[in-house]
């Protein structure tokens, strides 16, 4: 178990022992797996990142073993799982931003400016951190990995293209709040902030696609929420 609470072994076998017509068994089981991660902790970028280098790591290692499929789809697969996964965490985030501009919370302040700094950037670590993760695979599995990172930065993934929406809705949100003079004290503001990041993570927890009937999912092991 990794300490971001994901089975990697689990998630190893999954892949090296995956057939072609189980490419969408397996993009529902990684989406759970890291969401499933993302649930037991902070949303940072920090935090997303390490998720997204351990599952990286894991399909790398359970593709390289993997005879029968060809490694870029089944990486494809991953990517994709990782992706869908990310929607959530950004739909949480944008859920979160809305309810604390809609009670007067100015964006400027630090909590909700770098909520707003880190949806802008999260497209570009999710990139990075896959290109970095993937290094320390064979060059075969590397070489894969290339592939379908330039095939997916051309088409952009779903999460990056809503957060970006997301980012102009609450801005957009924000300047009708100042307009209509909905504004709230500072001790108001300070106990709202507060519980931004354990609203942000209650809103993620009620969104698994496994919970709703998914594919079964490598066990994730839940961590005690930092708050």
């Amino acid at each position: 178990m990794s300490k971001t609470g994901i089975d990697q072994e689990a998630l190893i076998q999954m892949f090296s022992q995956a057939t072609a017509r189980q490419g969408e068994a397996l993009r529902k089981a990684v989406g759970e797996a890291t969401l499933r991660a993302l649930q037991g902790r902070e949303l940072t970028l920090k935090n997303i990142k390490g998720v997204v280098k351990t599952v990286t790591e894991a399909a790398s290692a359970g593709a390289a073993q993997n005879t029968t499929v060809d490694a870029e789809a089944l990486l494809g697969k991953a990517f994709a799982g990782m992706d869908g996964a990310l929607l959530q965490a950004v739909e949480a985030n944008r859920k979160a931003l809305a309810q604390f501009v809609d009670h007067g919370i100015d964006l400027q302040e630090k909590q909700l400016k770098n909520a707003l700094s880190d949806l802008e950037k999260m497209e570009d670590v999710f990139f990075t951190t896959i290109g970095k993760a993937a290094e320390s695979a064979g060059a075969p599995v590397q070489a894969s990995w290339t592939q379908v990172l330039d095939t997916m930065k051309l088409k952009g993934t779903a999460f990056g293209g809503q957060a970006d929406a997301t980012v102009v809705q609450v801005v957009a949100q924000a300047r009708d709040a100042v307009r209509e003079s909905r504004a709230l004290g500072l001790k108001a503001t300070q106990a709202l902030l507060e519980s931004y990041s354990a609203l942000v993570s209650g809103v993620l927890i009620g969104m698994s696609e496994g919970l709703q009937g998914g594919a079964p999912a490598p066990a994730a092991k839940t961590t005690s929420r930092r708050r």
